[in-house]
């Protein structure tokens, strides 16, 4: 009896099956695809049935900023719980500027400043709990991290790997002796593989990042049903947007670099196509900090990541300020292809993470790079390294805050110009095609973080700052501190971009090659009504422009959205200040 099209729809989705066959068509049968296309599309229309559909909103505009931070980012405040002491702070500091918060991972963990999972589905409790979550999604877009490459030794699943019992039996990618790994592109410096006795048996665990982060193996469809899962669970608490955290190493193949593998792309498919089922408002981000070509192949056809990472961004404008030159940096945003609507870049300086250099790779030469290191180690940074399949060692990350990478250039020795120059690279980030994204440290121009590394010898520490709450909010207070005139600068930027259409992620940009001692990019809304030509002096000399480079538009009265006294013509000498940014535009909010 043949089964009506309307019943096989009921019970297999389609799209799901297409994609499970690309990815297992050779490691399990087509009846178990099948069961597995099943298994999907129950817990879909599962999730369905208990939750209220949500009106269709445009995702993100100019009003979307996010806040990086971790759940801990500020303690000890009035509820002892560190999520709830976040949203008090949140609410009387940013809630009015900003509008979605990314937590660095909360949930049970063994290290890594969280990424090391013990239990993907629980809340540390020293955080707080996932009603905290859900109360605050209702005023904010929150993401959270997926963190699908790895697990920790540590965790449930590891522990039932040992024990070969379920959930966790075969979750982890083991290799024999005969597997081909030479060709294996490497994040990290220590050896790829950790030797462990199970059940009377050697095992050669894969580590990618750390031995007590065990690569979890995709091969198991079991594997992608958990994380499957848990997207579910975790958009019923609030989540909107997931950040798929080292994404680009979860598939294996002997022989072959083990990064950006096909089956990683259709997994990441997979993963976009369940969202749009479920909500059209849920956001996938893929986290790949890779040269520019590989990163941009995330966005797949407009049907993988909607939002990628711009990693390039860190090391071009901190080698940009720290040497008052924008070439490198003009050059490359003026072959950066415009997202596709249903796309948008990611922009960000400074994250948990330090400022990253395999996307500079390509962008800035050796001897640029070079000297950049060179610098970034006067200012403070240690550095973590990479190991190549020669064997050799490269630099993999510049561990330091921003605003010690800003803080002194070989001309600026003494840093009179500290604050300017970490401004002035942020109005960057406000002003070209994208998300801006800001590290929760960075609105404090927060120094390294030197007592903590010294005390975990972890390098990354010295970016990963934590602050007592009544500490900082006593500091912001103080109109004299760096702290409140960065706070209230970076607050003031923020507030402004969100009322200008031609700030919107995918209005339209060009990116204007004046001079090398300025980076300036022309932005247009994208009704057209509004202009906007977004120009920052990258120098601690004064620059004079005239604005016949940048053809203002006879007909139109053109001022600084950053000091609305001010009004421009063309044929006008303009003079820029150290570091000065200006936002020239044709239109005032109504």
């Amino acid at each position: 009896m043949k089964i009506s099209d309307n019943k096989i729809n009921d019970n297999i989705n389609l799209d799901v099956l297409k994609r499970l066959n690309y990815i297992y068509r050779s490691t399990i049968s087509a009846d178990k695809t099948i069961d597995y296309s099943k298994k999907i599309n129950q817990l879909i229309n599962l999730y369905k049935s208990k939750n209220i559909s949500t009106d269709v909103n445009e995702p993100w505009s100019e009003k979307t900023t996010l806040l990086i931070t971790y759940a801990d980012n500020v303690k000890n405040g009035l509820y002892g719980k560190t999520i709830s002491d976040f949203i008090s702070f949140y609410n009387k500091f940013f809630s009015s500027f900003i509008d979605s918060i990314h937590f660095l991972p909360f949930f049970p963990s063994s290290g890594d400043g969280g990424f090391s999972v013990k239990n993907h589905e629980d809340i540390d409790p020293a955080f707080g709990t996932w009603d905290e979550i859900k109360t605050l999604s209702k005023n904010a877009n929150v993401m959270t991290d997926l963190v699908l490459n790895h697990a920790s030794s540590e965790g449930k699943w590891f522990k039932n790997f040992l024990l070969n019992k379920n959930p966790g039996k075969d979750y982890f990618f083991t290799i024999n002796n005969n597997y081909d790994y030479s060709n294996v592109i490497r994040p990290r410096d220590h050896d790829l593989l950790k030797k462990i006795k199970i059940l009377n048996d050697t095992k050669n665990l894969w580590c990618t990042f750390s031995y007590d982060q065990i690569d979890l193996d995709f091969r198991n469809p079991d594997v992608l049903l958990e994380f499957i899962t848990l997207i579910l669970k975790l958009s019923s608490y609030g989540i909107k947007i997931f950040r798929l955290d080292a994404v680009a190493f979860i598939w294996k193949e002997t022989g072959t670099t083990c990064l950006n593998l096909p089956e990683t792309h259709e997994i990441i498919k997979l993963l976009r196509d369940i969202v749009d089922q479920l909500d059209k408002n849920l956001i996938i981000v893929t986290e790949t900090n890779l040269p520019k070509e590989e990163n941009l192949s995330y966005f797949g056809k407009n049907d993988e990541a909607h939002w990628i990472y711009n990693f390039p961004l860190p090391p071009l404008i901190v080698h940009t300020f720290l040497f008052g030159d924008s070439t490198s940096l003009t050059k490359w945003s003026m072959k950066m292809p415009p997202a596709q609507v249903g796309n948008a870049y990611l922009n960000f300086i400074a994250s948990h993470d330090g400022i990253g250099m395999r996307p500079a790779e390509g962008v800035l030469s050796e001897e640029e790079i070079s000297s950049m290191l060179v610098r970034l180690e006067k200012n403070g940074s240690q550095f973590s390294m990479r190991k190549l399949p020669s064997k050799l060692e490269k630099v993999y990350e510049a561990n330091i805050s921003l605003f010690n990478a800003l803080q002194y250039t070989d001309i600026d020795s003494k840093g009179k110009f500290s604050l300017e120059r970490f401004i002035a690279s942020h109005c960057i980030i406000l002003s070209i095609e994208g998300v801006p994204a800001f590290y929760f440290n960075s609105f404090f121009a927060t120094q390294n973080d030197d007592k903590s590394y010294l005390n975990s010898k972890v390098k990354r520490d010295l970016n990963r700052h934590k602050w007592n709450y009544s500490n900082l909010e006593a500091t912001l207070n103080d109109e004299n501190s760096v702290e409140n005139k960065c706070y209230e600068l970076l607050k003031t930027l923020i507030s402004i971009r969100k009322a200008q259409p031609a700030f919107h992620p995918n209005a339209t940009q060009f990116t204007l090659n004046l001079n090398k001692n300025v980076f300036s990019v022309w932005r247009q809304s994208r009704d057209r009504r509004q202009s906007i030509f977004a120009i920052t002096n990258v120098t601690s000399k004064n620059i004079d422009l005239n604005t016949n480079m940048i053809n203002l538009i006879d007909d139109e009265k053109w001022y600084d959205l950053l000091n609305p006294e001010v009004s421009f013509k063309d044929e006008q000498n303009i003079k820029l200040n150290p570091y000065q940014t200006i936002w020239i535009t044709n239109f005032k909010e109504e």
